[in-house]
């Protein structure tokens, strides 16, 4: 028996159960809870039709092999048996994709956070042409942004920049981009033409709703102090800037773009919840701590998931060993190349852990029933 077929009865049982829940008057009051068993309805429902007509293919190509024995048909069955056989590892591809464990990421908002790490000023240079690529992308995608909070350097790029970035499909098209980002180029400001080479971090923060992290104001000291800009210069007459500090954790959230002070607690606030739901996802905070630091490491030179190399225009990403000369065209926005490889490559590793579970114990292939 195909051992993707194992658990078909029991699905069929778990889609009438959803179903049921659905109807319950509970659940429809409650716009969340209907709402998850809706998506979860909605792929039970897809993977049993699916798994249908698998069970009907086995059907269809066990016939035809039961034909083989025949001398006048079995040229036929030969034919139509090759057919149904294409037609069946299609659709178990098919299968083994819905089969792979949703991201619970997949569809929020998230705030990306850029430093500058190893290199001083070209460091910081490279963190503003990494919020170009990461903004041009975003248009081309269709994805909102919005700036929370920014340090500025003397040169035009940024020691930090948190940027806020919504839309359907971004934390899947984004999340792989958190880490150290290694740039090779000449500087503007290096007269004899040397390669510098300088490292960048980025985080990927899937943003929490408000429900899920509640920050106790007894937990949190507000400061509010008088915005600045490069060099000092005060942009602002008021103490409009706010720094909140999460006592617990020790984390500290600083905005100052808005002229009003409202607004700029009202987004160090989401920067805060951001970066305690980093915290709050892990089993413990030790472990989200390392986590973190595995992602954007210290901003040296040798941790890096990429190196983008201007003077041959190449990047590479070198998780997957992905090389492309065309860093001119990536750093415009054309992002693409470099993410579905990344997806692809992820997607490929569930699948051998999803084939390994099917052969080890096919009930596992579903997951538990809601």
């Amino acid at each position: 028996m195909n051992p993707l077929l194992a658990d078909l009865e029991r699905l069929k049982t778990k889609l009438e159960d959803l179903a049921l829940r659905m109807s319950d008057p509970k659940v429809i009051s409650n716009r969340n809870a209907y709402q998850e068993i809706a998506v979860e309805h909605s792929r039970t429902s897809e993977l049993v039709e699916k798994l249908n007509n698998l069970e009907r293919l086995e059907s269809e190509i066990g016939d035809c092999e039961a034909l083989l024995e025949d001398d006048e048909l079995k040229v036929e069955a030969k034919e139509e048996m090759a057919s149904l056989e294409v037609q069946r590892d299609s659709l178990q591809a098919i299968i083994r994709k819905l089969l792979l464990p949703p991201d619970p990421m997949i569809g929020r908002d998230l705030i990306l956070e850029i430093r500058a790490g190893t290199g001083g000023d070209e460091a910081a240079l490279f963190v503003g042409d990494l919020l170009q690529m990461y903004m041009r992308f975003g248009e081309r995608m269709g994805f909102g942004s919005s700036i929370l909070s920014q340090s500025p350097s003397q040169l035009g790029g940024y020691r930090e920049i948190l940027v806020e970035v919504s839309g359907k499909q971004a934390y899947r098209h984004l999340k792989f981009e958190g880490g150290t980002h290694r740039v090779q180029r000449v500087p503007a400001t290096e007269s004899s033409g040397r390669i510098h080479t300088s490292a960048v971090t980025v985080a990927v923060m899937p943003e929490p709703d408000g429900i899920e992290i509640k920050i106790d104001p007894g937990e949190i000291r507000v400061d509010r102090f008088r915005s600045t800009g490069p060099g000092g210069q005060s942009v602002n007459t008021t103490d409009s800037a706010v720094r909140i500090a999460h006592i617990p954790t020790g984390l500290v959230v600083t905005c100052q773009d808005e002229k009003s002070q409202h607004r700029n607690k009202e987004r160090a606030l989401r920067v805060l919840r951001a970066r305690l739901y980093e915290m709050a996802t892990s089993k413990q905070q030790q472990e989200m701590a390392s986590a973190r630091r595995s992602m954007v490491g210290s901003g040296d030179r040798s941790e890096r998931i990429r190196t983008y190399n201007f003077p041959q225009n190449r990047l590479s990403d070198h998780r997957i060993g992905l090389t492309l000369y065309k860093l001119d065209a990536i750093m415009q926005g054309d992002l693409l190349p470099v993410i579905e490889p990344l997806q692809a490559d992820e997607e490929e590793r569930l699948l051998n852990e999803v084939s390994k579970a099917a052969v080890a114990s096919p009930k596992s292939l579903a997951g538990a029933d809601s």
